[in-house]
């Protein structure tokens, strides 16, 4: 077996190959840039190599360096992770003429099937139903509204060489057929040094299912069952599992047995996926092969057993693969949730900065249930706008559909993220919302669920209800802790009543406290709520019985009362005594400044472009400017009609959340 390998990737990756090979007993070389000096995989790794600036065209993404740290190092095999160099047949030439190890599929099977355009072309010599399409170069933007036109709109505009949800847009007229072939086309120059776009039919209502391959070196193959990955924004994946609630047995079989001869025809060896769009009638069309290993591939691991990272190791050194098709059972079900660096409240847009807090729920295995969560990052680490703002992958595996979501529902409770914005609210309202839990869902479902933006959820009465004991029993303890405080003068010591009126989401909740010293009784109506818990004031987590059901809160600070986020809202929660109440419901709202005339940088990011002039008539839609983060370039319209009477930033200016980038009459 190989004695020392080099990860040529960074983040959560880079640490899960280091993971696998630790335990394989194989020595680790991580690779970095300037902003991940004190990262988590280079903490990991047995060696670490510097290798340039941060932006990863300077540095992860330089075939160069990464060659000098593998001789450097002494390294003999080389995982690629995904992203980056993953998929690049150049650099799997260059590993193979340095005499080191590829630890994923030959050079001529990248070229055949990582190139979406090639591999369209392999699928439909080799009678494999697919999509729609130009396969072509296109010459220019205007060639792309021509190709539109002729495929018929709506249309995918795609980076050959992406992935990610990198150099993708859909686009339903001239306009942003144009738009779309620009920006994907720098989004892929950007992150793949390879600016070639193609396009294709946008199938309506489709469901994005994949299928997990294994070759080895021997021409043995097996799939190892598929993922329903239908759950995306902007045509990146956010919540996976294993297997589909859609497949049937057949059109799995099917499915997986097209994969492997795929693979097979074009001499595969290591972890792949071939991924398709499953209509609703289960007719499958090939949409692409990922010659990489997949960020969602924990959800194969915990429904297989098999561990595809070791896998892929075994078959770069040249090994059989230990089992057959027959032997790849399906066992229970997995989800996977991808948190991400993002805030759901401002359009999902990439938030940067320090974690101040983080801390995942445990993880565990046994026969019953199992959490995992796949990270590189840690408490007090940063944020970069460099890089993907993928913090973490949390796992959770149950028997059932039903119990995984529910298993993943309460780790999503558990999952303390402060210092950022980020999307466990969102995430928390998908899996309570009845569409997902049927399972009945497409690519579109968080477009037609979600069409104005997240906005947090508006939680049904008996869940308030619950919260609202919670609360006034946490703020009592509060109120008897702050009146110990020394310093008081004699014969005045404070009496904490048993009286409380709750105001969470428009409701004002009375309620009367009676306490023991195992927990309270809290008399609301008719209804009387026994909550047990050991929450400490000023803790952020808080851990609660409530009728003898579990219920886990984040708190935050906020004067007389809290802050509290459960399954997707977030809410102020405020806890008067009854006089309090009525000096409350007098008091004014805080009305929030006029921003209409200005024109703010939603995220922290870098102006690409811009595009109006001081004086200029703008219409309702036009494009403004485009500003670059985490990767992808977002380009900020104008809400109304009006005249550019100022501009603040010009191209290449770097900008802070809510700087002003233009002004308007």
């Amino acid at each position: 077996m190989f004695k020392k390998i080099l990860i040529a990737n960074r983040g959560e990756i880079a640490c899960r190959v280091i993971k696998t090979a630790k335990k394989m007993g194989i020595q680790t070389v991580a690779i970095y840039s300037d902003a991940d000096r004190n990262a988590l995989h280079v903490k990991m790794a047995d060696e670490a190599v510097h290798i340039g600036p941060a932006p990863a065209n300077q540095s992860y993404i330089v075939i160069d360096k990464v060659m000098d740290a593998i001789k450097q190092t002494g390294a003999e095999a080389v995982h690629p992770g995904y992203g980056f160099l993953s998929e690049n047949s150049k650099f799997a030439e260059a590993l193979e003429a340095a005499g080191v190890a590829f630890i994923g599929p030959p050079k001529g099977a990248i070229e055949a099937m990582g190139d979406k355009i090639t591999s369209k072309k392999l699928a439909q010599e080799a009678n494999v139903s697919t999509v729609p399409g130009y396969m072509g170069l296109i010459d220019d933007a205007e060639h792309a509204v021509k190709i539109a036109n002729e495929v018929g709109y709506p249309v995918m505009i795609k980076a050959s060489a992406g992935g990610g949800g990198k150099g993708m847009r859909i686009a339903w007229n001239d306009t942003e057929a144009r738009e779309g072939f620009a920006s994907s086309k720098n989004e892929a120059a950007n992150s793949f040094g390879d600016d070639r776009i193609f396009i294709e039919k946008f199938v309506t209502q489709p469901r994005h299912i994949e299928i997990q391959v294994l070759c080895d070196k021997h021409g043995n193959g097996v799939y190892l069952h598929e993922r329903e990955c239908s759950i995306q924004r902007r045509n990146q994946k956010v919540i996976e599992e294993a297997p589909s609630p859609f497949l049937d047995e057949e059109t799995r079989a099917a499915m997986g047995k097209q994969s492997v001869a795929l693979a097979q025809a074009v001499d595969y060896s290591s972890a792949g996926t071939v991924e398709f769009i499953v209509d609703g009638d289960r007719n499958f069309y090939f949409l692409e092969m990922n010659t990489r290993l997949q960020v969602e591939h924990p959800v194969t691991e915990l429904i297989t057993g098999v561990d595809l990272v070791e896998q892929m190791i075994r078959i770069a050194y040249g090994e059989t693969l230990p089992f057959k098709q027959e032997d790849l059972k399906i066992n229970g079900w997995a989800m996977e949730s991808r948190l991400y660096a993002e805030d759901p409240y401002r359009g999902f847009l990439p938030s940067i900065g320090r974690l101040s807090r983080y801390r995942p729920p445990a993880e565990e295995a046994t026969e019953t249930r199992a959490v995992r969560n796949d990270t590189g990052v840690f408490e007090g680490g940063e944020i970069s706008m460099y890089y993907d703002p993928m913090i973490a992958k949390l796992c959770t595996w149950a028997p059932t559909r039903d119990s995984a979501i529910e298993e993943m529902r309460l780790a999503l409770d558990a999952f303390e993220v402060e210092g950022i914005g980020h999307n466990l609210p969102f995430l928390a309202a998908v899996y309570d919302h009845p569409k997902f839990t049927s399972g009945n869902m497409t690519t579109a479902f968080i477009e037609e669920e979600y069409p104005e933006g997240f906005e947090g959820v508006t939680l049904p009465d008996t869940d308030i209800t619950k919260i609202a004991a919670a609360a006034a029993a946490m703020h009592r303890v509060a109120e008897i802790r702050r009146s110990r405080i020394s310093g008081r003068m004699d014969n005045h010591e404070r009496v904490v009543g048993s009286d409380w009126v709750v105001n969470i989401q428009d409701k004002s909740i009375e309620t009367v406290i009676s306490a023991d010293k195992e927990g309270a009784n809290i008399k609301i109506g008719d209804d009387v709520f026994r909550v047990e818990s050991d929450w400490t004031p000023g803790q952020p987590l808080a851990k609660l019985l409530v009728n003898g059901d579990p219920l886990v809160l984040k708190i935050g600070k906020l004067p007389g009362g809290f802050r509290i986020r459960y399954r997707g809202a977030d809410m102020p929660v405020h806890v008067y005594t009854p006089r309090q109440a009525e000096l409350a419901a007098l008091m004014p709202e805080k009305v929030a400044a006029d921003t209409s005339k200005l024109l703010l940088c939603p995220m922290p990011g870098l102006i690409v472009a811009v595009n109006v002039e001081v004086g200029d008539e703008i219409q309702e839609g036009q494009a403004l400017c485009t500003v670059e983060a985490m990767k992808m370039e977002n380009i900020l319209r104008a809400e109304k009609k009006c005249i550019v009477s100022k501009i603040n930033a010009a191209a290449g200016e770097n900008l802070a959340v809510d700087d002003v980038i233009m002004e308007f009459e």
